[in-house]
């Protein structure tokens, strides 16, 4: 498949990772690093080698899963042995995983020595489709959700469909929450298309308009000051309740699991303060619920909820603000919204049938 141009780098659908092959060879970098979580390193790391024909001239540095994990303790353990490897700052890192490894990886390349470069290989689908376009790296404090980090582009990011091999089937379910949002904020076309897709065996085509589609908005807006803001629908409501689950329930929510439920909330505030129909928000509701099991919201955690979605970046003025829904296939900016029509749209979500 073509290579997509990404402010000033490339992401390469479908390559067998040729051009990273000739990174290597060119001698431009002193030292390269895999960065990996213990899940990829297993299973994926195997099937980097295979196609650099067994390329072995790197040093591997492993973290443990999960977003619990991507945190300030952890880069200080990743910056203290990016030292002890003797790593300068013409050293390359290229993180391979989801997107806890590319936000975590991506930052401490970006600080490291005030910054090394980069290159991003996605494993999951969620990964490919959000974490891999857009520059954004990260880590969580107090369990807020990306509250430290930088706008870095990678050197290059390359996708490999053949990584989903890997991938349980909840959590290519989890991706395609972000695939359907593209669809939902800019393409009413590609989302009906999605609506009768096999997300167990989502093609690379769909990967590709989806990384399009965000590749356009964050091209034209790549430091999230207005247009960009677009991107984080359902993500308002669906953050919050993803940490709340992370923190208080034996079994958390997945990222894609927490944005459906994101989703229909934010579908709902968008009829209730923008110009979504109601037939728009009862096509949402009933496609979601059909894809992501129900989730209970307690109304005992409204008030906790509020308080993280207070921790929101993109808020203003000690405002909550949303994307919110104009119609299936765009969305609208810096909406604001009342407290009591947030706490409605979590009862509206518990009300509906699974």
């Amino acid at each position: 498949m073509k290579t997509l141009d990404s402010a000033g780098h490339s992401i390469h659908f479908e390559t067998q990772l040729a051009s990273l092959a000739q990174v290597f060879e060119s001698g431009k970098y002193s030292k390269v690093f895999v960065f990996a979580d213990g899940n990829t390193a297993i299973h994926c790391l195997p099937l980097f080698q295979e196609m650099l024909d067994d390329f072995s001239g790197f040093d591997l540095i492993e973290t443990d899963p999960g977003e619990e994990n991507k945190n300030i303790d952890f880069c200080i353990g990743i910056w203290k042995t990016l030292l002890d490897f003797g790593a300068d700052r013409k050293c390359l890192m290229i993180n391979l995983g989801g997107g806890v490894v590319t936000d975590l990886g991506g930052f401490v390349a970006s600080t490291y020595k005030r910054g090394i470069d980069f290159i991003n290989i996605p494993t999951t689908l969620l990964s490919q489709v959000d974490a891999s376009v857009g520059g954004k790296t990260g880590i969580d404090i107090d369990n807020v959700k990306n509250m430290v980090g930088t706008f870095t582009l990678p050197q290059a990011v390359f996708i490999e469909t053949a990584f989903l091999k890997t991938v349980p089937s909840r959590e290519l379910l989890s991706g395609f929450a972000e695939m359907i949002k593209h669809g939902l904020i800019v393409d009413e076309v590609y989302y009906q298309e999605l609506k009768n897709a096999d997300y167990e065996h989502i093609t690379a085509e769909a990967i590709y308009r989806s990384v399009a589609i965000k590749n356009e908005v964050v091209t034209e807006d790549p430091h999230e000051k207005g247009l960009r803001k677009i991107l984080n629908y359902g993500h308002t409501i669906g953050h919050a309740v993803e940490t709340y689950a992370l923190t208080n329930d034996a079994k958390p929510l997945t990222h894609g699991e927490a944005i459906a439920i994101g989703m229909i909330c934010e579908a709902y505030l968008s009829v209730k303060n923008n110009t979504l129909k109601e037939t728009e928000l009862q096509d949402i509701s009933t496609y979601l619920l059909r894809l992501y099991p129900k989730y209970h919201i307690q109304q005992e955690s409204y008030d906790q909820l509020l308080e993280l979605m207070q921790s929101d970046k993109k808020n203003e003025n000690g405002l909550i603000m949303f994307s919110l829904l104009s119609r299936i296939g765009a969305c609208d900016f810096n909406c604001r919204v009342s407290e009591s029509d947030i706490r409605d749209s979590l009862s509206y979500y518990n009300s509906l049938n699974a």
